[in-house]
C-alpha cells in the first residue's frame, strides 16, 4: 500500500492522482494521510496534484494572525502546502498511529496503538529502551491498553530532558508484520495549593515557575514555513539561553520536528489552538473580576463550531505524545471565543494529563486551571486574594510591541503613521 502523508496545508485540500481525485482534508494545522494505491497506474510516473482554497479572514476556519490585509499584529496570508510531503510504502496491516501518556505516580506508561487490517490472534509488543538498555517489554492483543512499568525512571524537566525510546512491532505467528519506532519521557503536570494556600503548577510535584516567550513562528522568507530544521531548533536552544524555560506556541501548530527538539532541548510548551473566524470586533473583557458566564462569546455558525472542534481534537491528537506539551490553550484573548464551558470542559476529560488554560487573556467564562491576564505594556496580575485558592494565576502577555525597545526591534519605530508605542500585540 502507498500512502501520501502532508505535514500541513492551508487550508482546503484536494488530492488527485492521475486525474483522479483521491480525497479531501479541511486543516490548516493538522497532519494526514491518504491512501493513493488504487490510483496508480503501471510505470515509474505518476501524476500527482493537489488544489487548495483557502478563504483566510473571510472565513471561519482556525487561521491565527493571518488576514488579507496585514497591518500592525496581523500577519501576510499563506495559502498551500507549508510542511513537509512524503510517500510511504506500508504492508497491508500497518501501524497508523500510537498513543503513549506517563502516569508518574504509578510507574507506568500506558501505550496504544491504532493498526489497520488486524487480523485474530495478532500480537502487539512493545519495547521501551534506556540507550541500548532494554528496560521493559510488554505484549498483548492489537486491541488493548497496555501499561508499562518504568523501573526507576528518570523524570523529564528543563534541566534533565530524559527521553526513552520505544520499538513497536505487530507479530503474527511469531513473525513481524509491521514496525515503528518512538519515544516517551516521565513526567506529569498537576496544580495544587502551596502552604500559603494559592494555587500553583508544579512539574513532578515539584512547584517549577513558567517563564517564557509568546513565540508566532513567523518566518521573514517562509511566513509559516522555517527555512530548514536548523532554524528551527535555533530558535528554541537561544530561547533557553536567555534564561527561559518555557514557549507558548502562540495560535499556530509547528511541524513535529520542532516539538521534538523541545523534547530533547529541555522546554515547556504551552499549545495554543490557532484562532478563527471573524473575532477582531468581538467584545473583550479584560477584567477577570467581571465573568460575563457566556454575554460575550461570539455566536458562531455550526458550519464554524465544527470546523473548530474537528481541528482541534485532530491537533490534540496529532501532539499528544510529545512531553514538552504541559498546558492546552482552546482560546486567546476574545478571538473567536465561543461555548467556552462546553470547549473547555471537552478538551480537559480529552486529555486529563495536561492543564488547560481557559481563554489566554480572554472572556474568563468557565473555570479551567488557570486565570490568565494580559496587560499592554505593563506586567500586572490578577489579585490572589480573591482568585488565587481556585486558579493558578498567570499573567500571559505583556511588552511586546507595545515596548520597543531600541537596537531589538526588527522594524523601524514606526509602521507608517502608527507609533509602535501605541499598538498591543498579542
Amino acid at each position: 500500500m502507498h500512502k501520501l502523508h502532508f505535514g500541513a496545508v492551508d487550508w482546503q485540500c484536494d488530492v488527485y492522482v492521475n486525474g483522479k481525485h483521491v480525497g479531501r482534508h479541511e486543516g490548516g494545522f493538522d497532519p494526514f494521510s491518504m491512501d493513493i494505491t488504487s490510483h496508480l497506474k503501471k510505470g515509474n510516473k505518476q501524476d500527482m496534484a493537489i488544489r487548495v482554497w483557502d478563504p483566510t479572514s473571510d472565513g471561519p476556519q482556525p487561521r491565527g494572525k493571518q488576514v488579507n490585509n496585514p497591518h500592525g499584529i496581523w500577519y501576510t496570508p499563506v495559502s498551500g502546502i507549508w510542511q513537509t510531503v512524503w510517500l510511504e510504502n506500508v504492508p497491508e496491516t500497518y501501524i497508523v498511529s500510537t498513543k503513549q501518556t506517563p502516569d508518574v505516580d504509578r510507574a507506568e506508561l500506558k501505550f496504544s496503538a491504532t493498526i489497520v487490517a488486524a487480523q485474530s490472534g495478532d500480537e502487539l509488543v512493545v519495547e521501551a529502551y534506556d540507550g541500548n538498555k532494554k528496560i521493559v517489554e510488554k505484549k498483548g492483543t492489537v486491541e488493548e491498553e497496555l501499561n508499562l512499568h518504568v523501573p526507576n525512571a528518570e523524570l523529564w524537566t528543563p534541566d534533565n530532558p530524559k527521553l526513552y525510546d520505544l520499538r513497536v512491532k505487530i507479530l503474527r505467528k511469531g513473525k513481524i508484520i509491521d514496525q515503528a519506532k518512538s519515544y516517551f519521557a516521565m513526567r506529569k503536570i498537576t496544580m495544587k495549593q502551596d502552604a500559603q494556600g494559592i494555587q500553583r503548577m508544579y512539574l513532578n510535584d515539584e512547584f517549577v515557575f513558567h517563564y517564557g516567550t509568546l513565540d508566532q513562528g513567523w518566518w521573514p522568507d517562509g511566513l509559516h514555513t522555517a527555512p530548514s530544521d536548523e532554524a528551527l531548533k535555533f530558535d528554541i536552544l537561544k530561547t533557553k539561553e536567555m534564561g527561559f524555560n518555557m514557549i507558548r506556541k502562540h495560535i499556530k501548530v509547528e511541524p513535529a520536528r520542532w516539538y521534538r527538539h523541545c523534547d530533547s532541548i529541555g522546554i515547556l510548551v504551552w499549545q495554543d489552538m490557532p484562532s478563527g473566524d471573524d473575532f477582531e470586533g468581538n467584545i473583550w473583557n479584560k477584567d477577570p473580576g467581571k465573568i460575563s458566564h457566556g454575554k460575550q462569546e461570539k455566536n458562531r455558525t455550526p458550519e464554524s463550531e465544527a470546523i473548530f472542534r474537528k481541528e482541534w481534537k485532530n491537533i490534540m491528537d496529532a501532539l499528544h505524545n510529545f512531553p514538552s506539551i504541559v498546558i492546552w490553550v482552546p482560546f486567546n484573548e476574545a478571538w473567536g471565543q465561543f461555548k467556552t464551558q462546553e470547549i473547555v470542559d471537552w478538551t480537559m476529560q480529552y486529555d486529563p494529563s495536561r492543564l488547560v488554560n481557559v481563554a489566554s487573556g480572554g472572556n474568563f467564562n468557565a473555570p479551567g486551571h488557570i486565570l490568565d491576564v494580559h496587560n499592554y505594556p505593563d506586567a500586572a496580575m490578577p489579585n490572589p486574594q480573591f482568585f488565587g485558592k481556585d486558579y493558578v494565576l498567570v499573567l500571559g502577555g505583556y511588552g511586546g510591541l507595545g515596548l520597543p525597545i531600541e537596537g531589538h526591534t526588527w522594524q523601524e519605530k514606526t509602521i507608517g503613521d502608527i507609533s509602535l508605542s501605541k499598538i498591543r500585540t498579542s
